[in-house]
């Protein structure tokens, strides 16, 4: 992800050879007791002919995947044993989809030389989604250097690392997303690439949407080759915005958020038109706008553009939508988002949830900002490289209530919201719950369902 800087979102895979004999001893240990475990998870869940319940959702559609989140660099395949053990079991208690990258955000160039393999990164990061998620995906994305112009070195700069294959080894990547799409045969989602990372054409001002097609099907019809459960989609495109009024590359999909940048929407409907087959249509964004990261009307507002841009999506491709990543809280000038209290991140973040439930998503996967210390804003949970870490963080615990509430499908009823503060409390209702957000720095108090309920500052409440 572009936007994402720092120790989020560090390119490189830790590397295996500086590791000490015992620190390799227990990782093989733990991947092998992982893939164990693994084995009989998906013995149970892989029915043959299908794609299981997606989800968790019976009788679901193959791509509505539901809510999850991505791997990053730091996650929870790695640190101290009890902190492992104890995120494994977090993990396991409420099964989300999980995502990981082929190659960056912790795991090792998959193919340093062409032909020659590796693939003991990926290998544990998927033992560990078998283990504890209810539906791997992998997102194909990135390449190796001497796919890209290099060598068999690997630079893992940003730069390199979000440079596209040369149009001379398109084929060469698709070959490699068919070898990893027949080595995990029970995962049956994949993303293609990332971000259009590399396929920027500075000379036009615009995506090379020719290149990026040409690759995506080339590496659609090679996974769906090698495996024929296997549902691929794209384009990964950052769906950037505008404040209102803004003149730049104002598109007509658009809102009280301002309007999103007209070349990602040339991008999505030339991908579209052109594709030779997908099964959902992904895309990624933030409610702030590029611009100096502007949430417009306010921040909770302004995440009524991912219900605006998910509709958009969904009339022209027809298709079930897919968000990779979403963004609520502006970064700092360091890319850092830590100027909100976690109360307050949480309450905007589910109101995001909210307008993406709304709009009838059939996946979206939260970025999960790990990191090796225990501050860490808007983590899911406390980082395995402490003695006491592994367990759920607020984020964790409103994305896997939610989850369960209201995944794809959920049929969603009128919450009655009345009193003096009713314009301060968002809400979203299924048949059997409510859930409600103060959007105030204040505690308020609204009548939900005829029920007088008082808030905290930011409080976030199922009822």
């Amino acid at each position: 992800m572009g936007r994402h800087g720092g120790s989020r979102t560090s390119p490189r895979a830790t590397s295996w050879r500086s590791w000490t004999p015992r620190a390799r001893l227990a990782v093989l240990l733990a991947t092998a007791f992982a893939a164990l475990v693994a084995v009989v998870a998906v013995s149970l869940a892989v029915r043959p002919g299908g794609t299981g319940d997606a989800g968790g959702r019976v009788g679901g559609a193959a791509a509505d995947i539901g809510w999850g989140f991505t791997h990053t660099q730091y996650s929870a395949d790695l640190g101290q044993d009890p902190a492992r053990r104890t995120a494994a079991r977090t993990l396991s208690g409420d099964r989300l989809p999980q995502n990981q990258h082929i190659m960056g955000w912790g795991v090792d160039n998959p193919e340093p030389r062409k032909g020659r393999y590796n693939f003991s990164d990926l290998d544990r990061r998927v033992a560990l989604m078998r283990a504890t998620g209810t539906t791997p995906v992998l997102t194909l994305c990135c390449a190796p250097d001497w796919m890209k112009g290099g060598d068999e070195h690997t630079d893992w700069s940003q730069k390199s690392l979000e440079k596209a294959p040369d149009r001379a080894h398109y084929k060469d990547f698709a070959k490699l997303a068919g070898v990893i799409a027949k080595r995990y045969p029970d995962v049956r989602h994949f993303i293609v690439w990332n971000e259009f990372k590399g396929f920027y054409d500075e000379s036009r001002k615009r995506w090379d949407y020719e290149g990026y097609t040409e690759l995506y099907n080339l590496v659609y019809k090679e996974v769906k080759k090698r495996n024929k459960h296997a549902l691929v989609g794209g384009p990964y495109v950052v769906m950037d915005s505008e404040a209102p009024g803004a003149d730049s590359n104002a598109s007509r999909v658009s809102g009280p958020w301002g309007a999103v940048d007209q070349r990602a929407v040339d991008a999505v409907e030339y991908w579209d038109e052109h594709k030779e087959g997908a099964d959902f249509v992904v895309v990624d964004g933030a409610s702030y706008t590029r611009t100096g990261s502007r949430t417009v009307p306010d921040e909770f507002r302004a995440t009524a553009k991912f219900t605006d841009v998910t509709a958009w999506l969904n009339r022209t491709t027809g298709l079930p939508v897919w968000w990779a990543e979403w963004y609520v809280e502006p970064a700092d000038e360091h890319d850092n988002r830590r100027m909100w209290n976690e109360t307050h991140r949480v309450a905007v973040q589910a109101s995001a949830l909210m307008r993406l439930a709304e709009a009838g998503v059939a996946g979206a996967f939260y970025w999960n900002p790990e990191e090796q210390g225990a501050d860490c804003p808007g983590c899911l949970w406390r980082s395995t490289e402490l003695g006491d870490g592994g367990g759920q963080l607020p984020m964790l615990d409103l994305l896997t209530r939610f989850a369960k509430t209201f995944p794809p499908g959920t049929r969603l009823r009128e919450v009655d919201v009345g009193g003096e503060d009713r314009a301060q409390v968002q809400v979203l209702g299924s048949a059997g719950a409510v859930l409600a957000v103060n959007t105030q720095d204040r505690a308020v108090t609204a009548r939900i369902d005829g029920r007088e309920v008082r808030l905290g500052p930011y409080e976030t409440r199922w009822l």
